[in-house]
Order: C-alpha cells, then sequence, then structure tokens
C-alpha cells in the first residue's frame, strides 16, 4: 500500500551512478544513504492513519459529547499532500533541452559531412613528398606566394616589400644627410 505513493518518483540509481565521476563517489553513496533512510522511514508509516477505536474512548470518558466532539474534529482534518509545482517547469525546461541537443546534434551532423568531405579531398592529393610547387599553387592557390598581388606571407614586414618609388623624406634622414654633410 506504501509503496503507491512513490512509485511515480522512484530514483533510477544505476543510471546516476554510472555519471558520477570518480571523485565525487562518496559524496553519491552518502546522498544515496540518506535518500534510502528516508525511503525506508514512509514506507515504515503506514499509507492511512491508524483508525482509532472511538467505542473504547466513550465508555471510559464519562463527559458526554466529549469523544463525539474529538471524533468529529479528528474527521474533519484533511492534511493535504503538498501540491506539485515544479514537475511542469522541469518538463518544459527538458524539453528546451532536448530541442538544443537535436539542433546541436543537426548542426554537428553538417560539420561532420564537411570535414569527411574535406579528408576525402586531402586523402585524394598527391602526397607531399611527391608534389611540386605548381601542384600546391594548384591545389590552394591561397596558400602559395604570388609574388604580384601578395610578394610576402604574414606577419608582413616592411623589409618584405620592394619600393619601386623612393622613400619620403623624413626627420631622421634630413638628420642623417647634416651628418654626413658635415664629414
Amino acid at each position: 500500500m506504501a509503496s503507491k505513493r512513490i512509485t511515480q518518483s522512484s530514483v533510477n540509481w544505476a543510471a546516476i551512478a554510472e555519471r558520477v565521476p570518480e571523485a565525487d563517489k562518496a559524496s553519491y553513496l552518502a546522498f544515496k544513504a540518506k535518500s534510502d533512510g528516508y525511503l525506508r522511514k514512509m514506507l515504515a508509516a503506514p499509507a492511512e492513519p491508524l483508525k482509532i477505536d472511538w467505542a473504547a474512548y466513550r465508555s471510559k470518558i464519562a463527559v458526554p459529547g466529549l469523544v463525539d466532539n474529538f471524533e468529529k474534529l479528528y474527521s474533519a482534518i484533511k492534511i493535504p499532500y503538498p501540491e506539485d509545482k515544479y514537475s511542469a517547469a522541469i518538463d518544459k525546461h527538458e524539453k528546451e533541452i532536448i530541442k538544443g541537443i537535436e539542433t546541436f546534434k543537426a548542426e554537428s551532423e553538417v560539420i561532420i559531412k564537411d570535414a569527411e568531405k574535406r579528408i576525402a579531398e586531402i586523402n585524394s592529393l598527391l602526397p607531399f613528398g611527391q608534389m611540386t610547387y605548381e601542384d600546391a599553387a594548384y591545389i590552394q592557390p591561397e596558400l602559395t606566394l604570388d609574388l604580384e598581388n601578395k610578394p610576402s606571407f604574414w606577419p608582413h614586414q616592411e623589409n618584405d616589400y620592394v619600393y619601386d618609388e623612393p622613400e619620403a623624406e623624413s626627420p631622421q634622414i634630413e638628420e642623417q644627410k647634416k651628418i654626413d654633410a658635415a664629414h
């Protein structure tokens, strides 16, 4: 009878144990032991309150109507089971997470397919030991040196470029010319 109260909220401890890291096993086992203790206490208590033998009290108590009044008050007491306010929110959150997981899986599948396609392309290339500069320039022109349009690789430095135009006069050049003229 008491087990019917908790069938919907039973916990799959084995599934949780699989996900607990080794470092947290002691905390998990302590939590499980405490939960099992509460469960044992709840299962030890009857599902319905014990029946009171009102006739025995009526025979022993001389004040008329006192036991009837207590019986009426006792039967009027209804202790409500706590309202479940959180299951709907948890279910809604779970559905949102599942949607996010499905979206992530779909995006990941696209990325995986692109990566597999790229791997197939790379595997179909000539081995790098047999590849010439022209082969590399044909396969990936953006990675090869183009002396006309892109005369250097990153990081670009001033000495990488060859200028045909004379440099603009700067204060350092003017100062150097004065020093040279003085000699």
